[in-house]
């Protein structure tokens, strides 16, 4: 019996190394390479500090994120914030707490400009000031990287010249790019989700999670696939988030399910270490996430960039799943 079950164990390893998938292109795997199983993807979070959502307080929402990050296990997320949103007032002071209170629990703080311009549409000059405003903030708190979020994840669109002298102004300042690599437009859906709430139409909750959950791994897979076919591996990904109530609602659920897909959660610090973080593409408009910013300049096949990111598109998805609303 020892000898059979041998047999059969070897017979199925070799059918198991035969199977070929048809289109399905084979990726060599290096020491340096981690495989194409080893999903990364670390969190990171916009336009902190927000206003008020659909559904939570600040103070609830912060303190929700914050259990639902540490019941999962995530030590650490990165808050790209935006200082001149910060009052001297009551409000001031009581953002200024939540923000500690994400610093405490591990997280740590980055530059999204002082006041989250479009780059498009100021000088280089008025948004490097405004970077340096930010970063001047920054630098008298704990935990803070010097990374840069673009607003918008505007990096000057086609002014080839503004998109150099950023580049040049960012590297004289020791900034590195706080890029992204997969978003689902959370921002969008959050949107939606408020207009709802004040229109009083019904939400479907479990359909909001559904959503929001399902867009962001798809996101996550798709950004996955086009780094492979761009670049031959896996890097380490950074997802775009809001700090939003449905982030603080349905982060666990998002986490449970890119774990269930196969992704490994890290921190910030080790995605922003990936060798991709030196790439600065060449193409006609930069804007969006660095996955279809370097798809596009090496001239990838289409679809570059996530369907849902379309509006066009999300929009009647959200009022069909959350409202149950028939298309017009």
């Amino acid at each position: 019996m020892t000898g059979l079950r041998f047999i059969l164990k070897a017979l199925i390893a070799c059918i198991a190394l035969a199977l070929v998938v048809p289109g399905k292109q084979t990726i060599s795997v290096s020491a340096s390479t981690p495989p194409a199983a080893a999903k990364r993807i670390a969190f990171t979070f916009d336009d902190v500090p927000r206003g008020s959502g659909a559904f939570l307080t600040q103070d609830e929402r912060t303190t929700k994120l914050i259990a639902m990050l540490r019941s999962r296990g995530v030590s650490q997320v990165a808050l790209f914030v935006n200082p001149g949103r910060i009052d001297n007032g009551a409000a001031g002071k009581a953002a200024m707490k939540r923000i500690a209170d994400y610093v405490a629990a591990g997280n740590v703080l980055a530059n999204h400009t002082w006041l989250h311009p479009h780059l498009s549409k100021v000088t280089t000059e008025e948004f490097l000031s405004q970077v340096d405003l930010a970063q001047a903030w920054l630098d008298k708190q704990p935990n803070s990287r010097r990374w840069l979020r673009f607003p918008f994840l505007d990096e000057g669109g086609p002014d080839k010249a503004k998109v150099a002298a950023i580049r040049a102004g960012l590297a004289a300042r020791h900034i590195q790019n706080g890029y992204v690599t997969a978003e689902a437009s959370d921002w969008n859906i959050e949107g939606l989700t408020i207009a709802a709430k004040k229109d009083g139409k019904p939400i479907d909750m479990a359909g909001l999670r559904d959503l929001y959950v399902e867009s962001h791994v798809q996101a996550a897979d798709f950004a996955d696939e086009l780094a492979i076919k761009t670049i031959g591996r896996s890097p380490a990904h950074v997802m775009l988030l809001h700090e939003t109530d449905i982030a603080a609602l349905f982060i666990g659920d998002l986490i449970d399910a890119l774990r269930r897909d196969g992704w490994e959660i890290i921190t910030p610090d080790a995605a922003y270490a990936d060798p991709i973080r030196t790439a600065m593409p060449e193409v006609p408009w930069t804007n969006g996430t660095l996955t279809e910013q370097m798809a596009w300049e090496k001239k990838i096949p289409p679809p570059r960039y996530y369907d849902r990111n379309d509006l066009k598109i999300a929009n009647p998805l959200f009022n069909e799943r959350v409202l149950h609303e028939k298309a017009q």
